[in-house]
């Protein structure tokens, strides 16, 4: 799947998973909050077997894998259903490998050179990570200037919440924004899923009215 589809709602969850059986219930508040993409980071171990059930209970819902690090968790990914990877840095073990499964990937970068380094390796759509500590919408919109003519898109994430999402949209070449603040841990952890599914139709709602 081309990661422009991936991304066709502007928005991209990333979730941490304390165990498995969290993934069901907080896909299915995603879904009824409108959105059906999720990026479920490989930060615990319950991430591919979470994965996985929400593979086989809503083959609705576009499913990534987050952090990746290594070409082996690349294959993991795959294997347990995941059609997206998300990077935090750039690594060339983890695009080559994301490459040969056939897993549309977001690499991520911070740097014009690493930009440069991106499109060498035939990624256009970037994570800018973490975004606002690098400098925020400002330097995002500084940074991207040099490139739009190579067709890079950004996906800015860390310290992205509903009170700024809307100035990120708003940048041409931001293709969506990612972020956890409609799927805390805390909020997953304590299963407050209807809580969940509001704010998650919230930022759908921003997302399009930034269009």
């Amino acid at each position: 799947m081309e990661i422009e589809k991936v991304l066709k709602s502007r928005l991209l969850p990333a979730v941490v998973l304390d165990n498995a059986e969290q993934a069901l219930p907080l896909a299915e508040a995603l879904l009824k909050g409108g959105l059906n993409v999720i990026e479920i980071t490989l930060r615990t171990p319950a991430a591919l077997a979470g994965i996985r059930l929400v593979k086989q209970r809503f083959p609705e819902m576009v499913l990534g894998a987050g952090t990746l690090l290594t070409a082996d968790q690349v294959a993991a990914s795959v294997d347990a259903g995941a059609i997206f990877g998300v990077a935090p840095g750039l690594d060339s073990d983890v695009v080559a490998a994301a490459q040969r499964q056939g897993m549309a990937l977001i690499p991520g970068v911070m740097t014009p050179t690493e930009i440069c380094q991106a499109l060498k390796m035939n990624c256009k759509v970037l994570k800018f990570f973490p975004a606002a500590t690098a400098g925020g919408v400002k330097m995002l919109g500084a940074l991207a200037g040099p490139f739009a003519h190579a067709g890079v898109k950004f996906v800015p994430t860390g310290g992205i919440h509903a009170q700024n999402m809307c100035e990120y949209l708003a940048l041409p070449e931001v293709t969506a924004v990612g972020g956890s603040w409609m799927v805390t841990k805390a909020l997953v952890s304590q299963g407050k899923w209807s809580e969940i599914e509001t704010l998650t139709r919230e930022a759908c709602k921003l997302a399009l009215s930034a269009r």
